[in-house]
């Protein structure tokens, strides 16, 4: 599916209100989340530095999900189509910087996931984590190709694979940084 061309300035007003959404989100969700169990610490702790553990939080939605960004309606407009853009309530769950929300029961391979992201948001920020997911979108053309993405998506694999071989999350992320995100 092809996606318009926008201009810099487009580009820049979307990924500013990306990163809007990604905040207020966060905010939105933050005072219900509550921190990883024990348990869940002590499955992802060879793979993440306690710091990112500590941080995280988590909440389960229950009869609801998370709303599509009000402002997909002015990308259709620009001539997006519907079903372009991700679909945030088809989502199994969503990070908003150290704000996990899941539409499901927690799994330890979709936290695992989400865990990157937090890894990813950590390294970069919100204003450039949105510039790189934005501009990964629009180059790519999916959710699928977003290099961030890709990032976890690999990184969860690995870990479904070999849930018991540790690995340094943060140094793998900053080595797809240093290689294939920019």
């Amino acid at each position: 599916m092809a996606l318009p061309n926008l201009s810099k300035s487009q580009i820049d007003g979307l990924i500013q209100q990306v990163a809007e959404y990604i905040e207020t989100q966060r905010q939105n969700y933050r005072g219900q989340a509550t921190p990883l169990t024990t348990n869940q610490k002590e499955v992802m702790v060879p793979f993440f530095p306690q710091s990112v553990l500590d941080s995280t939080r988590v909440v389960v939605l229950a009869d609801q999900r998370v709303s599509n960004p009000s402002f997909y309606s002015s990308l259709f407009a620009m001539g997006f189509e519907p079903g372009s853009l991700p679909n945030f309530k088809d989502m199994t769950a969503i990070t908003f910087i150290d704000t996990v929300v899941f539409h499901e029961p927690i799994e330890n391979r979709i936290l695992f996931h989400e865990l990157v992201h937090v890894v990813q948001y950590e390294k970069l920020g919100l204003i450039q984590f949105a510039a790189k997911y934005v501009n990964g979108f629009l180059t790519g053309g999916s959710y699928e190709a977003i290099p961030l993405e890709r990032n976890a998506y690999e990184l969860d694999a690995q870990f479904a694979k070999a849930p018991g071989s540790a690995l340094s999350v943060e140094d793998e992320v900053q080595e797809w940084m240093d290689w294939k995100l920019f």
